[in-house]
């Protein structure tokens, strides 16, 4: 093949295309338990995660509800993927062979924001949240009715593989997913006297994006490394739903999704799904909850 703009031009749209079937190929799932947060500048700033407003009867003037600051940013990070073709399978019409990898490039760019959310989350029993405590934790701090500090935990302990329930029905979800660039572009770099070009004769595709992601409302995530059976599951249910917030006002949450790593959607399955208990009962949690199986769990 003789390497000129147009055949040039023509692999590009070749890769391109490819590359395009990939970031199409599978579903995502960051966004079932992540808000996407639309970025416009390097950081982003959460203070206001410390205080969610409530409805009062309008008696006077108005109550400001003004934003509990905790110095919760979250800053972009910048990430890249990168083909190099050699020129030699240019000369030698090769290019056929380039097609999976181009998809697989796309596929990855389509997984990448599931690899970074689902992979917080599994640090979630050692990485700090706004508030400053980790964001599953035995000790985090609101006010009850009288407007005194007290500790309300969302974690279940154990030393197991880690499961988490969730409420995922609100417009803010346990976590976020901050999103500057997106990887859905591919560029080149493929003129004759571009160095990579002219000197190691390799033409360069590559993909990249910025992005961070970060945690949401503590008091809807529940994480344990116990074993995950029927009364863990009710346990956790029952954290969640008599969850509240400053002031001793419920929240009204309702768990219906329970993420689970590969190893577990048995055991998931067996709470959530199935109509009758091992011993022929009728089994009370069926379909109190979805079952999300995430392979970056694993």
């Amino acid at each position: 093949m003789e390497i000129n703009t147009a055949t040039l031009r023509s692999a590009n749209i070749g890769f391109n295309a490819a590359f395009a079937r990939g970031l199409g190929m599978a579903p995502s799932l960051y966004q079932r338990v992540a808000t996407v947060v639309p970025s416009s500048t390097k950081s982003q700033d959460y203070g206001w995660l410390g205080k969610v407003p409530r409805y009062r009867e309008w008696l006077g003037d108005r109550v400001i509800n003004a934003m509990a600051k905790h110095g919760y940013t979250l800053t972009n990070k910048s990430y890249e993927n990168t083909i190099g073709v050699d020129r030699d399978d240019f000369e030698d019409d090769n290019l056929g062979m380039y097609a999976p990898l181009f998809e697989e490039l796309g596929a990855a760019a389509n997984a990448f924001p599931d690899e970074l959310v689902f992979g917080l989350l599994k640090t979630g029993f050692t990485t700090k949240c706004y508030d400053g405590q980790y964001f599953f934790d035995t000790d985090h701090s609101v006010l009850d009715e009288a407007g005194n500090p007290v500790s309300v935990s969302n974690s279940g302990g154990g030393a197991g593989t880690g499961w988490y329930l969730m409420d995922v029905s609100r417009p803010l979800k346990p976590l976020i997913f901050q999103s500057r660039k997106p990887f859905d572009k591919l560029v080149r770099m493929d003129k004759e006297d571009d160095p990579n070009v002219f000197m190691r004769k390799e033409y360069l595709y590559g993909s990249d994006g910025r992005c961070e992601v970060g945690f949401g409302f503590w008091q809807q995530a529940y994480g344990s490394k116990q074993t995950l059976d029927a009364a863990a599951y009710e346990a956790a249910r029952g954290v969640l739903m008599g969850m509240k917030g400053d002031y001793g006002r419920p929240l009204g949450l309702r768990p219906n999704l329970l993420v689970v790593p590969p190893s577990l959607e048995g055991a998931a399955n067996k709470i959530v799904k199935n109509a009758l208990t091992t011993g022929g009962a009728t089994n009370e949690w069926a379909g109190t909850a979805e079952v999300l199986v995430v392979p970056w769990l694993a």
